[in-house]
């Protein structure tokens, strides 16, 4: 796990990043039991676990990155979190490519199951880490690539706090690591760069934050339900600010 960047700064604002930092997709198998079955599809427990592992290396949002994008989907895929039609059709196009044989209408319902909240688990300490930030009265925000609107996820979850300030790519039409996201982030925060911190799980995309002069914590992404180290947070600041009792 990595150690919390070094800073003696006072820390009045959090951005969190979305899908591998505050939660992740179900396991895939589970999002394609609960596809087929909404099709009205009859898939073994053999296919279903077969299929699972196609879909994974294909490519799931919110999950690890595909292994490979083919050709015909590259100038899509690179442009799918700037629109909800990119978004859906680069994936659907990523899941139609597995070869086993699967039904025709399988890949688009796995995708819808990635548009409901039910498809997403937050990590276990995503809510207690949140709430004790904002506890200390640090303001919190969420900067996402994605295309689509994950404000009701994050509220079935109990992370609606995050929802005030949500910078979202197709909505801003930037992405990381682009600085101007990350200014708009900013903007929507109410809080200065060098007194913001940012927290995500790709160096890349995350990491453009430091850019702009945003302090950046990496968390690589860990499986569904787990643990995710989201209280090194709190220790990322040597003054992460307190309400006036705790002073």
């Amino acid at each position: 796990m990595p150690a919390p960047p070094s800073t003696d700064m006072e820390v009045t604002g959090v951005l969190f990043d979305f899908a591998g930092t505050l939660m992740v997709p179900r396991p895939a198998a589970e999002l394609l039991a609960r596809a087929a079955a909404r099709a009205g599809l009859s898939l073994t427990a053999a296919e279903l676990a077969q299929l699972a592992d196609a879909y994974v290396a294909a490519g799931i949002p919110g999950a690890p990155y595909p292994r490979h994008v083919p050709d015909e989907l590259v100038e899509l895929y690179e442009r799918r979190d700037l629109s909800p039609d990119n978004h859906r059709r680069a994936y659907v196009g990523l899941l139609e490519t597995v070869h086993r044989p699967q039904p025709r209408s399988l890949p688009a319902a796995v995708y819808e199951q990635i548009l409901e909240p039910d498809g997403w688990v937050p990590y276990r300490d995503a809510g207690e880490t949140v709430a004790e930030i904002v506890r200390r009265g640090v303001r919190v925000g969420v900067v996402s690539n994605v295309g689509f609107d994950i404000r009701p996820i994050l509220r079935h979850h109990g992370l609606g706090t995050l929802t005030g300030s949500c910078t979202l790519s197709f909505e801003v039409g930037c992405v990381k690591p682009e600085p101007a996201i990350f200014r708009t982030a900013l903007a929507q925060l109410g809080t200065p760069a060098a007194r913001t911190l940012m927290v995500g799980d790709h160096e890349q995309a995350d990491g453009g934050a430091r850019a702009v002069g945003i302090a950046t914590l990496i968390l690589p992404m860990t499986g569904p339900g787990t643990t995710h180290g989201l209280g090194r947070v709190l220790e990322a600041s040597n003054r992460l600010q307190h309400p006036p009792s705790a002073q």
